[in-house]
């Protein structure tokens, strides 16, 4: 359980960092969600995979470590409200720059008047 947790993350965080690199913003914005819910699963995932024990606290018995949990519903919340942000600001970068680039900048085309093309 502990190798198909672990290779989940890893796939989830490559993909995030894939998406991160890339030049549009809508890819981007993909790649930081993917990455914060990577990181969320990771820190989840480091207060133990338990099975049979309480959530909640009792005088016997196993319980689940509830700090991993808090921090992973904090994360989410927090990486929500950044999601959001990002997207303004993608919006905004559109609207006024008229291209998605991250830079501002369309790259040329080879096609065009103004490329290295055939006229």
């Amino acid at each position: 359980m502990e190798f198909l947790v672990a290779s989940g993350i890893g796939v989830v965080s490559a993909t995030g960092i894939y998406l991160l690199l890339r030049g549009r913003t809508w890819p981007v914005v993909l790649g930081l969600s993917l990455l914060g819910y990577a990181v969320n699963v990771f820190i989840f995932a480091m207060g133990r995979l338990w099975q049979d024990a309480a959530p909640i606290l009792s005088t016997h018995g196993r319980v689940a470590d509830p700090l991993p949990q808090a921090l992973v519903l904090t994360a989410i919340v927090i990486g929500f409200a950044t999601t959001g942000f990002v997207i303004e600001l993608a919006l905004r970068s559109r609207h006024e720059t008229d291209t998605d680039h991250v830079d501002g900048h369309e790259p040329a085309s080879s096609d065009g008047p103004h490329g290295s093309g055939s006229p």
